[in-house]
């Protein structure tokens, strides 16, 4: 993944609430269908329309009509209702749930060699240690999925439900390379791919590069094999990342200039069919490969429209854009935001990962304001770990300076999750106090030039430099 990145789609990672199986209900809004029926919050959808409430696709499948008759779950006297639902063309039901999954996350059967969570500390907290591996978080969420534990009932549903676009990790097409790699269960995953291809379901695939490996000769064989299937609408290209936790490697396409520059040079004709045939490039590399291989991103027109823009493809190209494009609409915004940071006699850090200072250092060039990127360097997962989403509490308060009077530090809110926790268990009231007790004041923002714009004259704007427990 990129070391940028926007919150839009992301996806509720390692959340430290506990999940409570069922149709919960979170809110009714008040004259609603949903209201005028008797539902509250607190109560229990069970089922609609005699289907049994697996997830939230079974509700908007079911309630899709004027009508849905519900079996509710009233816990305030433990009694099972029966009720009907009824609206007006266009209207909204007006209920809305606590999870998007009512059954349970469906969790992975795999054993990839490159998986993650096999590199984590010891001492990470239990959340972070669930693989899931749910074709419904691929299609509500964008998670990509393997495919290797879904039954032949799943793949009907999906076809007849119109599940698309699913976003698929492929990884290797041929079974000497790909069960050694993702597990006894691999091929598993290949049929039922196909069969989704041959009902023509929009696949949006990913492939994690592993050097010596799926590279090379196989990477040319699954090339081939997505390039037949024009329902793969998108292939991405991500580098394997390790930790300094991993048993099995110990250095990547980071290491290698030449070998990043070969898999570039080995997809270009790919590429080049692509957009001959197609009009679209559709096979993308992940930034990394151009960071790794000291070469430019691409321009914006390589990537389609970004549509695996939050798996790490294209995101340096748009934020290197979007800096040009606020100079050039908001340049107002800019340099009032700039004089008043300057008249306060403050300044700005826009923290980030290391993947990311480049980017951050041309903004902050083309910008003429007090601002600065800090870059903070992921020690506690180590390896080749260096991007924005994956910073810790532990690495950024060792890292900031121990004087930040009359400092703004901008945080990414991308390292938090949405209970607003990092991934080594920091709550943001503790990051922000522990600022503020260096003198300076924390924000967040989506890392973002724009965003960062907004939060640099949200605070600006809001005078004083003691903590604020808001999002910009």
């Amino acid at each position: 993944m990129s070391g940028v990145s926007s919150a839009q789609g992301r996806a509720d990672y390692a959340s430290t609430r506990e999940r409570a199986l069922g149709a919960w209900v979170k809110s009714v809004e008040d004259g609603s269908p949903a209201w005028e029926a008797g539902l509250e919050a607190g109560m229990r959808v069970d089922a609609v329309n005699g289907q049994p409430m697996e997830d939230i696709i079974t509700w908007r499948w079911e309630a899709d009509g004027s009508e849905a008759e519900l079996v509710v779950f009233d816990p305030a006297d433990g009694e099972q209702y029966a009720c009907v639902l009824e609206r007006e063309p266009g209207q909204d039901w007006g209920v809305e749930f606590t999870d998007v999954l009512f059954d349970g996350i469906r969790t992975c059967v795999n054993a990839c060699q490159f998986c993650f969570m096999s590199m984590l500390p010891k001492d990470a907290r239990a959340s972070l240690m669930l693989r899931d591996d749910d074709y419904r978080l691929s299609f509500l969420q964008g998670n990509f999925v393997t495919l290797t534990n879904v039954s032949d009932a799943d793949v009907e549903r999906i076809i007849r439900c119109r599940m698309e676009p699913m976003n698929v990790s492929i990884h290797a097409v041929s079974p000497q390379v790909r069960i050694p790699l993702i597990g006894r269960r691999a091929m598993r995953g290949m049929e039922v791919l196909q069969a989704l291809c041959d009902a023509d379901i929009e696949i949006h695939g990913q492939i994690v590069l592993c050097a010596g490996i799926n590279d090379g000769e196989e990477l040319e064989r699954t090339l081939r094999w997505v390039e037949e299937r024009p329902q793969i609408t998108s292939l991405a290209i991500v580098p394997l990342g390790y930790t300094k936790y991993s048993k099995r490697f110990s250095s990547s396409f980071s290491e290698d200039e030449q070998a990043s520059r070969n898999v570039i040079a080995l997809l270009a004709p790919y590429q080049e069919r692509a957009r001959r045939e197609l009009g679209i490039t559709r096979f993308q590399l992940s930034d990394e490969f151009y960071l790794d291989a000291n070469l430019a991103v691409p321009p914006a027109s390589t990537y389609d429209g970004y549509p695996q823009f939050h798996d790490g493809i294209g995101m340096l190209r748009c934020f290197l854009d979007e800096i040009d494009e606020v100079r050039a609409s908001r340049g107002e915004d800019l340099d009032r935001a700039a004089d008043m940071l300057r008249e306060a006699g403050r300044r700005v850090l826009l923290v980030c990962g290391e993947a990311a200072l480049g980017v951050f250092t041309v903004l902050c060039e083309r910008w003429d304001a007090p601002v600065e990127p800090f870059a903070i360097a992921n020690h506690y997962f180590g390896g080749d770990v260096n991007v924005t989403g994956l910073i810790v509490g532990e690495d950024l308060l060792a890292q900031l300076p121990s004087d930040l009077s009359d400092t703004l530090v901008v945080l990414p809110e991308v390292m938090f999750n949405f209970d607003r926790v990092t991934l080594d268990g920091m709550g943001w009231d503790h990051v922000a106090h522990q600022i503020a007790n260096r003198g300076g004041r924390a924000v967040l923002s989506i890392p973002a030039p724009g965003n960062l714009l907004d939060a640099m004259l949200t605070a600006s704007v809001l005078g004083g430099l003691s903590p604020q427990h808001g999002t910009v």
